[in-house]
């Protein structure tokens, strides 16, 4: 079952427009729902769980977590507006702490592994 997350750059920098007069942000968000449409249409993708984490600081950058809908994922995606500082770095530890917190709630570095006990 795997967690997808996206960390979308919500700085101020990102209300930038292209040549075609699109904001950087709303490319962000298009290629995020491009990807969300051709993943789910993949039968393989059944068991997925997404999270969506922008530059805020936490709790507020976690707009949606894993146990989340997709309506809401993509609600929480559409609503993202860009405003505020880039906190690259601590939005990345946020990022891997959240994955690996799923890592450990799941279980999934128990796959395989068998418990011996000594005698």
């Amino acid at each position: 079952m795997p967690v997808l997350l996206f960390l979308i750059d919500t700085s101020a920098s990102m209300n930038q427009r292209t040549h075609l007069g699109t904001t950087y942000l709303d490319i962000a968000k298009g290629a995020v729902e491009t990807f969300m449409k051709l993943r789910g249409r993949d039968p393989a993708s059944r068991g997925d769980r997404y999270m969506l984490i922008n530059l805020e600081d936490v709790p507020l950058g976690i707009k949606a977590g894993w146990k989340e809908s997709h309506a809401t994922f993509m609600m929480e995606l559409r609503n993202l507006q860009a405003a505020g500082l880039t906190t690259i770095g601590q939005s990345l530890r946020t990022a891997f702490d959240l994955l690996n917190l799923n890592r450990l709630v799941s279980g999934i570095d128990n796959y395989g592994q068998v418990c011996c006990t000594q005698r």
